[in-house]
């Protein structure tokens, strides 16, 4: 089974969100200000740029229609996808905004968007309950709102935050992941207005830099959701850490490991060391993989990580480094847990739906 947990449903407008708005905020949008042209999302803007734009050069849609006939010809059929986790796109930049009022508005209206125009279009779709995380009450109210819609198998936010997310500002998010059963995932992006700069010496100057160096604000939100007791507080609850790279796992827990041994009075409430902490609530994803000279040096450091049992293949269809399924430089043996094994067991939806096509 193949189970692509970062498959991006994009859009040729915005403006597709404007039927999921109540008045007030849909004039917010028509009349508002915005970064970017007509129909482009409302977000605040990073201090760098693309230089050429996020998109494979060959998916160019130029109707809505196409973005799904485009992806199931080029991915979902061309690679035998058995589910796709679609996880949107501009719409995570909603973290981005002073307003939290607005922001929640513009999530809710992407996630019912995604529920009406877009899992009904193919039974492989699975969709994201996209957060606004910079007030959490609201965010917790949209989780509780569409958490126990079937196809909706996971919360979803930006790893770019105001904060580090075990701080317990957060934490109204994850009692309601836990009651509703979903578990919390985290992507790149957000990077821009109210978040913290993804870069700890300050911005960066060039794309190809920043984007090698991006995975500093998911070692951030690691560390805090670790030590700040989240998962002695759910015992249940996954988190899913999407498109920040991997490498850096075994070093950080190295780490982490050695300085709790030492100062472990800080937090009595931690049971176990960090690693297990990470090993048995923390997911990653394959995409996108780092590539050294010699491959050996990349699986000595997944299997540092326990790799064959913690990563989930996400494709980030169809941005400008997607990956192929067939190209994935892991242990041959470990392909059917990458490749879905791993994500049944975060995805307990998924699972269940599998369960009623045997039945």
């Amino acid at each position: 089974m193949i189970i692509d947990v970062d498959c991006h449903n994009y859009w040729c407008s915005a403006e597709v969100l404007l039927p999921y708005m109540d008045p007030f905020f849909k004039d917010y949008f028509v009349r508002g200000e915005r970064t970017g042209p007509k129909g482009a999302f409302p977000h605040a803007h990073r201090p760098w740029f693309h230089p050429e734009g996020f998109k494979r050069a060959d998916i160019d849609p130029q109707s809505e229609a196409e973005n799904y006939q485009i992806m199931k010809s080029k991915h979902l059929d061309k690679y035998n996808i058995d589910f796709a986790i679609l996880t949107g796109d501009e719409s995570l930049e909603a973290s981005t905004l002073a307003n939290p009022y607005y922001a929640n508005a513009l999530v809710k209206a992407y996630n019912d968007y995604q529920i009406e125009e877009w899992l009904p279009l193919d039974d492989r779709f699975v969709g994201s309950i996209i957060i606004a995380p910079q007030d959490p009450h609201l965010a917790a109210e949209e989780i509780r709102r569409l958490g126990h819609h079937p196809r909706m198998v996971q919360v979803l936010a930006s790893h770019g935050a105001s904060r580090p997310y075990g701080d317990p500002f957060y934490h109204p998010i994850f009692e309601a992941c836990a009651e509703v059963g979903l578990p919390f995932a985290m992507h790149l992006g957000g990077q821009g207005g109210i978040n913290s700069n993804p870069i700890g010496a300050g911005p960066t100057t060039f794309f190809w830099e920043t984007h090698a160096i991006l995975p500093q604000t998911a070692m951030t939100h690691v560390a805090s959701m670790i030590a700040q007791g989240v998962f002695e507080k759910w015992p249940e609850l996954y988190m899913v850490v999407i498109e920040c790279g991997v490498a850096w796992v075994p070093s950080v827990m190295w780490r982490l490991d050695a300085n709790y041994k030492a100062l472990r009075k800080e937090t009595p409430w931690l049971k176990k060391l960090p690693s297990e902490y990470c090993r048995d609530h923390i997911r990653f994803t394959t995409q996108p993989l780092e590539r050294p000279a010699n491959l050996q040096h990349l699986w000595s450091t997944l299997e540092a990580m326990d790799g064959k049992n913690t990563l989930m293949f996400a494709s980030d269809y169809p941005h400008w480094d997607q990956d192929d399924v067939n190209a994935l430089h892991i242990p041959p043996d470990w392909r059917d847990n990458v490749l879905g094994g791993n994500a049944l067991q975060v995805y307990k939806r998924i699972q269940t739906i599998v369960d009623s096509k045997a039945a």
